[in-house]
């Protein structure tokens, strides 16, 4: 455990409106289709499999390189396949692809031909669209964490543990595509406000289903969506915030749907928003990832690597960039590799999770990812406080020091200078810290992939207040988020490298210690299939009396906050008739967590993903 002062990170780059960004690699038009590896007598391979050979083997066909095998790319759809190289975390990777060898590789890899049974429809308009109410005001889940602090608690949320068993599907919504299910909706003005990685945006009402409006982005919509008032131009209310897969940030006119701004806050080709961004006080607090890059750092051919992850500070009302932060040195020339491409290094520290507002301190905090290359920094798989009023770094604490780490490389990579010296165990964090109370001491509290939970002192540089092993930890899936009332933290285990993983602990605020642990339950999913998994890693939310924790068996389940016990489930492995005509299918869940408010719950079912089984719908539960 390491704790730095600002002082120490004088080199790291903070920009304001208009900065430079890190130097890219040089930009490649989309491929053609050719003839493969068969041009040279032999016959030639079908399109999807020479595009397979020439652009996705190198990392698919590798057992050590991280990336998913070829025959767990068979259990995903085609849809869902060429979704992520369209708009998803291998957008990267699928531009420098035509979009015949795309769709060719789509298919090739999943089995099957691309179809139309989960395409668009007309979706059911409301009758009457009138204005919201005050999102200030009543019933809201607002963000990623139910507000800034990003507790993800709803005290006031109009459900109980008591209510739960009373609980009816009250309609379900689909998602055009699988695997578009990302996205965590968001409640506020008599409104629900979902979107998904198709790059649509939809205003909902919250009790039938039916839609006000939709907006198109320019990318995949994976962030949660966030409320809050805004003056432009004449025009005045309140719009819905969030970032798009080509790190777009939107303002919408919440009423209406219509743009009020867009603002693109990286210009990395690897630059992506999957945290929320955060709204208060006139200001967006936006974060940056760059997964495509780290999925493609391996490659021998590829300029390894330049993307850093960042903070930008925005004017609610313009989307002028007040402020921007990044969390690592600027990368630099490192040599070439054998084949003359040249290398770059340091990079990575990108930041997967809304950032969390501590007014109080004047601090904006966020939590890093892990490196993609040589040297090392200080700066990744930490927890960042940031001034508000200019992105100064004010303090650092780092729980995993030396963690670099790509796809595409090995434990030791003598020949491959593109890889770290060093693989790390690529145990970044992807949860927001969750600014709670307990004692009479604030707590910034949150879970990483290493499978250990922190509790830090916000009062004190971040210091180590204590800590608790919650799992074994793993590289693949996330520890998105911990939930906290006024007694515990609840926090669901990951571990999906292991054979054992999945279960919900409940940890003392105050010390730590582990209340009561549950362990995976038997899972409702096929288990016959490998991507049938236990595994808890999606983020947690409690209410009063009970903790809704989603589960990649496709199940949703809420624990009593007393002892464990099971008091409710959900299960989504089937298909729904949906209020919007889309057929409809739930999954596995992962990443955002359920939403509570109004006496209702809502959650996204179909996570999809590397290891994941897809699914594109949105439930909505109520009580008679």
């Amino acid at each position: 455990m390491r704790v730095w002062a600002f002082v120490a990170f004088a080199a790291i780059s903070i920009t304001v409106s208009g900065a430079a960004q890190a130097p890219a690699p040089p930009a490649q038009g989309p491929r053609q289709g050719g003839p493969g590896p068969g041009a040279f007598g032999a016959p030639p391979l079908p399109p999807g499999q020479a595009a397979y050979e020439r652009d996705c083997a190198s990392c698919h066909s590798d057992a050590d390189s991280g990336a998913p095998a070829r025959n767990a790319l068979r259990a995903m759809t085609p849809e869902a396949i060429l979704n992520a190289l369209v708009n998803g975390k291998m957008q990267r990777q699928g531009s420098t692809m035509s979009d015949a060898d795309r769709r060719a590789v789509s298919e090739f890899l999943a089995g099957r031909a691309l179809g139309t049974s989960v395409a668009s429809a007309t979706p059911s308009k409301c009758k009457a669209s009138p204005a919201m109410s005050d999102p200030a005001r009543g019933a809201s889940w607002n963000g990623w964490g139910n507000g800034p602090s990003n507790a993800r608690y709803a005290s006031n949320g109009g459900l109980t543990a008591a209510d739960l068993p009373k609980l009816k599907l009250k309609w379900a919504f689909g998602y055009a595509n699988v695997n578009a299910a990302r996205a965590q909706p968001a409640y506020a003005g008599g409104r629900l406000f979902a979107a998904s990685e198709n790059a649509e945006v939809h205003a909902l009402d919250p009790k039938t289903g039916c839609t006000h409006w939709t907006f198109v982005a320019n990318g995949g919509v994976r962030t949660a969506l966030s409320i809050g008032p805004y003056k432009n131009a004449g025009r005045s209310g309140n719009a819905v915030y969030f970032g798009d897969m080509k790190a777009n940030v939107y303002a919408v006119d919440a009423n209406t749907g219509q743009q009020i701004w867009v603002r693109k806050v990286d210009a990395h080709p690897s630059a992506a928003i999957t945290g929320a961004p955060t709204v208060h006080n006139g200001r967006v607090y936006v974060p940056v990832q760059g997964l495509s890059e780290e999925g493609q750092g391996g490659r021998g051919g590829y300029q390894c690597c330049t993307f850093r992850g960042s903070v930008s500070a925005l004017d609610a009302n313009t989307g002028a960039v007040v402020w921007k932060t990044y969390t690592i040195e600027e990368p630099k020339p490192r040599g070439k590799n054998a084949a003359g491409v040249q290398m770059w290094g340091p990079a990575g520290g990108g930041i997967w999770a809304a950032p969390t507002v501590d007014p109080q301190r004047g601090f904006v905090y966020v939590a890093t990812g892990n490196g993609y290359a040589d040297p090392a920094q200080k700066t990744t798989d930490a927890v960042i406080a940031l001034d508000m009023k200019t992105g100064a770094i004010k303090w650092v604490n780092q729980t995993t020091p030396n963690d670099n780490w790509t796809m595409g490389c090995r434990a030791t990579n003598p020949d491959n200078p593109a890889c770290p010296a060093t693989l790390g165990p690529d145990h970044d964090f992807s949860a927001s810290p969750s600014l709670v109370r307990a004692g009479g001491r604030d707590l910034l509290v949150l879970p990483q992939k290493s499978g250990v939970t922190y509790a830090l002192d916000p009062d004190n540089e971040g210091k180590l207040v204590w800590q608790q092993r919650i799992g074994r930890g793993s590289g693949l899936g996330g520890q998105w988020g911990a939930a906290a009332d006024e007694q515990n933290a609840y926090v669901g285990v990951s571990d999906l490298q292991t054979q054992t993983p999945g279960g919900l602990r409940a940890l003392s605020l105050g010390t730590g210690e582990i209340v009561w642990s549950m362990e995976p339950q038997t899972r409702l999913c096929n288990t016959a299939q490998p991507s049938c998994r236990a595994a808890q890693g999606g983020a947690v939310t409690v209410i009063p009396g009970a903790v809704l924790s989603g589960s990649l068996d496709g199940g949703m389940r809420a624990y009593s906050t007393k002892d464990g016990s099971i008091v409710w489930t959900f299960d989504t492995n089937r298909s729904f008739d949906t209020v919007n005509g889309v057929m409809a299918t739930g999954g596995g869940i992962e990443g955002p967590g359920a939403v509570v408010a109004g006496g209702m719950l809502f959650f996204n079912a179909g996570y999809g993903g590397i290891l994941n089984r897809p699914g594109n719908v949105l439930l909505a539960f109520g009580m008679d």
